[in-house]
């Protein structure tokens, strides 16, 4: 894609640089960014930025989307819970928590719901402009390759600046993390799946030191290259998009759905009146 020259001083930086930290809003022990998908796209810009700024010295921001089924294995695995625990941000991807923070408390709630399909637009949208580049890390080698040509036509600006699919070993990671830097991308997006792109995040963060974040986003390449369809809009505003994904494809999210639902309704229920 075009290579557009960086620059520091780009207009409209300083406004990038003001901003703020996110405030949260805690719902079923974990903090949530409590920000509009305009809000964490500019966070994400402002802290590419800052890194930029740093001559590329600190580790990356950690981007963690949180779900019912992310919820839920949190609280029943370890490994991933702790994992979970290092991000940075964790922003809801589903409208059932955004709806949940409203339940709870209606003048201290999430603003809207950051569903990752969605933000992956938002995020190019401030990018163009700042010249931040992109790398697409995860699905099959037809799926990546089909998703990038996808983001080629709808943002011919946009920089991604290189692609590679999500299937090697962990004794490739240093190889894998050593040809994202040197592609100079401030944004990864890590499309593996819970759990396998977390905790790649957190063994290789050191590695990728000198990109501004990294973003996981599970099967946003699948929706990217036009394979998968969204619900309708308002089968999305409901909450129930999850019932439209499982009516699409029950063998693979009929059990998913009936077991980490209950639990993560179990799970916010008992945070929110007993503090655990």
């Amino acid at each position: 894609m075009h290579d557009i020259e960086i620059n520091q001083n780009i207009e409209g930086s300083d406004y990038y640089l003001a901003l703020p930290d996110p405030s949260f809003v805690h719902l079923g022990g974990w903090p949530h960014v409590q920000l509009t998908r305009q809000g964490f796209a500019e966070l994400m810009a402002r802290d590419c930025l800052v890194q930029r700024i740093s001559d590329k010295s600190l580790l990356p921001k950690l981007a963690f989307s949180m779900n019912g089924q992310a919820m839920s294995l949190g609280a029943s695995s370890v490994e991933f819970g702790a994992a979970m625990k290092k991000a940075d941000y964790l922003q809801a991807d589903g409208q059932s928590l955004v709806k949940a923070s409203q339940w709870f408390d209606k003048d201290n709630c999430l603003p809207e719901r950051i569903a990752t399909t969605d933000f992956f637009h938002d995020a190019a949208e401030v990018a163009i402009p700042l010249g931040l580049k992109f790398y697409l890390l995860g699905a099959s080698e037809k799926m990546s390759a089909e998703a990038y040509n996808q983001i080629e036509m709808q943002y011919p600006e946009l920089q991604v600046v290189g692609r590679r699919n999500g299937f090697f070993s962990e004794s490739e990671e240093e190889d894998v993390c050593a040809d994202i830097i040197a592609s100079g991308a401030d944004v990864l997006w890590v499309g593996m799946g819970k759990p396998k792109e977390q905790l790649f995040c957190i063994r290789n963060q050191e590695r990728l030191k000198g990109l501004g974040w990294i973003k996981t986003c599970g099967g946003l390449f699948d929706f990217l290259s036009g394979r998968n369809k969204r619900a309708p809009q308002w089968v999305q505003d409901s909450g129930l998009e999850w019932a439209h994904r499982t009516l699409s494809d029950p063998r693979r999210f009929l059990w998913r759905y009936l077991t980490t639902n209950v639990n993560t309704i179990y799970l916010l229920l008992i945070a929110k009146f007993f503090g655990k």
